[in-house]
């Protein structure tokens, strides 16, 4: 008996090692190849791969076809999982990898048809762009095919990589549009909802185009609105007969970018800097590199895994920057049924709609078939107006000119005047575009398509039946520029950049307040001479100048009358009164005024909207607008007595219940009370692989520290528990070596390399790691089959 449990213990033991064996040569196996020499017969010459102790790779190679192969190589080394969801989330198609449960995006994001709109962008492509996808595509698939195993993500979901085409890395370029435009047009949807139910001045009060916050590269901070009197809106007599709360605290998608000119340098050269905020995940959106074709280019910066450029950086002559444009990309087309069935009118009559029939793959299950209704102007949603009429969007991604590579062209851009001609022929989500060159100059304009306006963008649904908004495309000539402003400065953070005939061609697309624009713009006019650390200086600011008067407010209705008998309220005050102005970790205060404004601003925008909420029921599906600061702080300052329902007996009582609120959230939340309540308890990072939420028991391989952040949305370091700067750098061109660049996650998408976060705490505390990769530490050489 001894020996049949020493032999199964033996047994045991051994399978367990060669099981671990087993799983740590499958796990290993897709690590990338770093050094040694392979051959690949798409090449034409010798590329090289280098990497340095970071894993930030040099790719140089004789022809840019040969590094865009290269590239393609390194991309799927390093993240083709990544790669995969990028292409499959913009093509509704993530259900074939994580089955049902992906169903509902699928069907969301299938609406779009995108991969059959890339494939169209694919056949009708340029022979250069058509050459350089074709490169790039090849090296995706050997690199793919040259790791000893594959990804270790598809070990885990049990499935087989799909090699990589032409129009995958259209979808990559689709997923961009998705995550930086409102693809379904819901902004003017909701707005249409309000001005349906409100009246016209109130409405157009309630959503503004823009407030004292605004910080415009041209033109000057907006007027705001008088509140509607009572012979307009008198909410008075009513109470609320719904909950109907609306987020009040919108994600904040965008980005900060500037440049100073020459003369605000000691090197004379331009200095760029930018900070992109988007969703951070593991691993990052943007994957660092520098590119060399020999005797023609040599561009650094970040490169979006998935496609063949460099999104942002610089050349050694000319740095490039984008902020999120807001501009208005998208419309809710109201459709007035023909007299046959399956037809809509048109200017030119009535016509048909044209109808898709769509497979969704899932895995585990049968396909599911969808129809998707197209008219010509775009697909048909499901949600009809309250009168029944059916809505089409129209956005620019829907139309095959809205895409293109033409951002290759800057990597040999030679100067800002060059720079900005390229960015208005590009075919990218439509960006604003600062650069600045090695000569001192600097410009900005708008990178993308932009649609040739009929008229001014319509805020709600309209009909198109008689009259388009828009038809075609903006001549590149007549795009607004600004090229060497007198202060020799440019700043853009998702604001309104410019006003009058320039604003009307770009629209309203629900720009952001300009509380963080104006933050920037105001450091930059405190000094004469800037360097790479003024930048970050700059980028990493986390002042609460936004809520200095919220905190004055809420320390005067804190009142004697008002702490008597209520000791939870005086300790709550001296919080705020010894508060730390900043979005500093350890500010207690700081969360205290950020959720008493957020509770007070619910419980007035639920008045306001009452009566939309009655219209279209509580989940009507409001969106806030992003400049609702200027009407709410006039309401609760001028405290107007018509503009309160009789759910409170005055604005005080209002007030007094935001206080309460906010401070009964945290009492249900915590045990012990409001003195622990720091800033970083509330902004702790949450970046997460995609498999942590399959694979919890691995979430600390899997995912980054849960570091305390400081940082929010109004202001320059807008940074939160998922989103925030996906990339921050500053660089004068030709002087790239003295430049920063740092993003957070690291170069490898796989938890067993030394580089999977590499670089990550130079971005959780701000240290500026080198513009440039280092000394080489690894090279890899690909070469043409003998």
């Amino acid at each position: 008996m001894k020996r049949i449990l020493i032999w199964l213990a033996s047994s045991t033991a051994l399978l367990i090692v060669l099981t671990g064996g087993y799983l740590y040569r499958q796990l290993s196996g897709s690590l990338p190849i770093l050094d040694g020499q392979l051959h690949h017969s798409r090449l034409t010459a010798e590329v090289t791969i280098d990497r340095d102790i970071n894993g930030l790779v040099t790719i140089s190679g004789e022809s840019r076809l040969d590094v865009a192969f290269a590239t393609g190589y390194a991309h799927a080394q390093d993240r083709f999982f990544q790669m995969d969801l990028s292409r499959r989330s913009a093509a509704g198609e993530l259900s074939e990898l994580f089955g049902a449960a992906a169903l509902p995006l699928d069907r969301r994001n299938r609406f779009h048809r995108f991969r059959a709109r890339a494939n169209t962008v694919v056949e009708q492509a340029s022979a250069s762009e058509e050459k350089l996808l074709s490169a790039y595509v090849d090296g995706v698939n050997a690199g793919l095919g040259d790791l000893a195993s594959k990804p270790f993500e598809y070990l885990v979901l049990r499935v087989e990589p799909v090699a990589w085409r032409k129009a995958d890395s259209i979808l990559v370029a689709y997923a961009m549009f998705m995550t930086l435009n409102d693809e379904r047009a819901s902004d003017d949807i909701s707005f249409g909802k309000v001005a349906n139910a409100l009246p016209p001045s109130v409405s157009a009060w309630l959503y503004p185009e823009g407030s004292e916050w605004d910080a415009p590269l041209l033109g000057t901070s907006r007027t705001n609105l008088t509140i509607p009197d009572s012979s307009v809106i008198d909410l008075s007599n009513s109470k609320l007969a719904m909950r109907s709360r609306a987020s009040i605290e919108l994600p904040q998608y965008g980005s900060n970018s500037w440049a100073v000119s020459g003369a605000h340098t000691a090197s004379g050269r331009a200095l760029v800097a930018n900070d992109m905020h988007l969703d951070i995940k593991v691993p990052n959106v943007f994957y660092r590199a520098r590119l060399v074709v020999e005797n023609t280019s040599d561009a650094s910066g970040l490169t979006l895994p998935g496609t063949p450029l460099i999104v942002t950086g610089s050349n050694g002559q000319v740095a490039w920057a984008f902020t999120n444009s807001y501009g208005d990309w998208s419309d809710a087309v109201v459709l007035r049924a023909g007299e046959e069935v399956d037809t809509y009118l048109t200017p030119n009559g009535p016509r048909r709609f044209e109808i898709y029939e769509e497979t969704i793959a899932v895995k585990g299950a049968d396909a599911e078939k969808i129809s998707v209704h197209e008219t010509m102007w775009g697909p048909v949603l499901e949600q009809r107006t309250l009168s029944g009429d059916q809505i089409a969007v129209s956005w620019l991604a829907h139309h095959r000119e809205a895409v293109n590579l033409q951002q290759i062209e800057l990597e040999t851009a030679s100067n800002v005047a060059a720079a900005l001609t390229i960015a208005n022929s590009m075919g990218i989500p439509p960006q604003n575009f600062v650069c600045g060159d090695a000569a001192g100059n600097i410009g900005w304009t708008i990178a993308g398509k932009m649609p040739a306006r009929i008229r001014a963008g319509d805020r709600q649904p309209s009909d198109w039946s008689v009259s388009e908004a828009w038809s075609g495309w903006l001549p590149t000539e007549d795009y607004p520029r600004v090229v060497n402003p007198s202060s020799g400065r440019i700043w853009t953070a998702n604001t309104r950049v410019v006003d009058a005939e320039s604003l009307q061609k770009i629209g309203f697309g629900n720009y952001a307040l300009g509380a963080r624009a104006k933050q920037i713009r105001d450091r930059l006019f405190a000094a004469e001479i800037f360097t790479a650390q003024d930048m970050l200086d700059i980028q990493t600011d986390d002042r609460a100048l936004f809520l200095l008067r919220w905190r004055a407010l809420l320390l005067s209705v804190l009142d004697d009358d008002a702490l008597r008998d209520r000791p939870a309220r005086v300790e709550y005050r001296e919080l705020i009164a010894n508060w730390i102005p900043r979005a500093s970790i350890d500010s207690v205060g700081y969360r205290l005024v950020r959720a008493f404004r957020l509770e007070a601003a619910a419980r007035v925008f639920e008045m306001i909207t009452a009566p939309v909420s009655e219209m279209y029921g509580p989940n009507a599906g409001l969106r806030v607008g992003r400049q609702f600061e200027a009407p709410l702080w006039q309401v609760v300052s001028e405290q107007p007595p018509h503009m309160l329902t009789a759910d409170y007996e005055n604005w005080r009582e209002l007030l007094l219940a935001a206080v309460d609120g906010s401070m009964a959230e945290f009492n249900e939340r915590y045990e012990d009370g409001l003195t622990n309540r720091t800033w970083g308890e509330r902004n702790t990072a949450a970046i997460r692989h995609p498999m942590s939420r399959f694979l919890p028991w691995l979430s600390r391989w899997l995912d980054m520290p849960a570091d305390a952040l400081s940082g929010d949305t109004h202001m320059p370091k807008a940074l939160g528990p998922t989103f925030g700067a996906s990339e921050r750098f500053a660089v004068s061109p030709g002087d790239e070596k003295q430049g920063y660049l740092h993003m957070p996650t690291g170069q490898s998408g796989h938890p067993m390399s030394e580089y999977y976060r590499s670089g990550h705490t130079d971005w959780v505390q701000a240290r500026p790691s080198k513009f440039l990769p280092g000394s080489r530490v690894h090279r890899l050489s690909l070469l043409p089959t003998p």
